[in-house]
Order: C-alpha cells, then structure tokens, then sequence
C-alpha cells in the first residue's frame, strides 16, 4: 500500500490533536480515511484520534482486508469499548465495514489508488463522493485536505472542491495546521450554522 507523502508542513498535522495519532494519519492513508469517515456528530479531534485506537485494540496496523472480512459483531465491540469511537459507535461500525469492503472490491484494498489513479480533480471527488459514508460535500473536504496538506493536487482539483479549496478560507479540516486555525475553522462552522437558522 502506498504511504501518504508528508504533510506539506512535516510534523504539523493537527487534526487528532495527539502526536500519535496525528503521525498515523499523516502516514497510512487508511486511517486518514477513516478519520473523515468519522467526522461528524462529534468532535473533529476526537474523529481523527479514533483510527488510531482502533489499530491499538485490533494489535496490528490498519488494513481495509482485516476490516472487511471481520465478524460484524466483533468490530462494533471495537467501536463501542470505552471510550467509544464514535457517538453511534454501532452504526460508525459498519460504515467501516462497507468502505472497507468497496476499497477491497475496486482498489484491492489500497485507499491511496483513489487518488494516484484519479484522471484530474473532479474524476477524485467523484469516487471519494461514492464511498459509503461519504458523500459529495465530504468528498470535496477530503480532496481539499489532500491537495492541501500532502501536496495531492491532480489537475482541477481546486475548481473541484469549491469552495473547501480556496486559499485563505477557514471552512474544513482541509485548513486546519494550528491551534490558531482550527480556531478559525471553528468559528466559520459557528457562523454558518446562526446564519442557517437565522435564515428559517
């Protein structure tokens, strides 16, 4: 399986918030993946940490195959010991399960072919779009963090993932390097969310 390059800034990646666990998402694209998978209805950090305690309860590294092949009921136990990996660590389970099972059945079980293999940036976000437990806005999220934080940036990326990859916004994980960032990207979230109810 091929690594993740470096992030842009060695070091710097801040979405976990633990050098461990940050340090496994900037090297295995699995958990990097799994991470967004992860990345809603609860804290990003938390998201982002979660690949990492999984590959410690499973006593190996992160592979799609031991993912897709494992007993259902085994891998929500997995999910659901405390703490849990997810608020619906249940249902997170078997999220994982199924985008596991699709990287084995189109990619042989190696996630960085979705990008190594995509013919420019809208062809990425199409199959990041299909995987289960993603979707079109979170597949842009994701293209944007690999073009901007591990330099994966095929041709058209940035029309593809607007807005998420415009330079100088503060509106996904794709931004986030720092305290000062994750700050920012924070309160965009906070003010897009008064704007929406503000607009019911």
């Amino acid at each position: 399986m091929a690594a993740l390059s470096d992030p842009a800034q060695p070091g710097r990646l801040h979405l976990a918030g633990d050098e461990h666990a940050d340090r496994l998402l900037a090297e295995e694209p699995l958990a990097l993946l799994l991470g967004m998978l992860l990345d809603q209805q609860i804290p990003m950090e938390r998201a982002f940490a979660a690949p990492a305690l999984l590959a410690e309860r499973l006593g190996q590294p992160l592979r799609a195959e031991t993912l897709a092949e494992a007993d259902p009921a085994w891998l929500e136990g997995l999910f659901a010991a405390k703490p849990a990996l997810h608020r619906f660590p249940a249902a997170m389970a078997r999220r994982a399960q199924a985008l596991c099972q699709t990287l084995v059945a189109d990619y042989q079980g190696d996630p960085s072919r979705l990008w190594t293999e995509a013919a420019d940036g809208p062809d990425l976000v199409r199959r990041l779009a299909v995987l289960p437990g993603f979707g079109e806005q979170k597949a842009k999220i994701f293209a944007a963090l690999l073009a901007k934080q591990f330099g994966v940036r095929p041709r058209g990326w940035r029309e593809a993932t607007a807005p998420f990859g415009e330079p100088g916004v503060f509106l996904s994980v794709a931004d986030i390097v720092d305290p000062a960032s994750l700050a920012a990207v924070r309160e965009a979230k906070q003010a897009m969310k008064r704007a929406a109810k503000a607009a019911r």
